[in-house]
């Protein structure tokens, strides 16, 4: 079963997990956001029940 031999396997997964978090995170943190979070206060909203006809 040459799935269970992690040789070839281990070194790519690593090396794939290095360039995600040396190269490829930090551009892609690096961008603003468009729709930056607003300081709105939250509205409450009045729930009124629900009047099922066979109750």
């Amino acid at each position: 079963m040459p799935q269970l031999n992690p040789n070839p396997w281990f070194l790519i997964m690593l090396m794939s997990w290095i360039t995600f978090s040396m190269i490829i995170q930090p551009k892609l943190l690096s961008f603003t956001p468009t729709n930056p979070p607003s300081n709105k206060t939250p509205t409450t909203t009045k729930n009124t029940p629900w009047i099922w006809p066979w109750t």
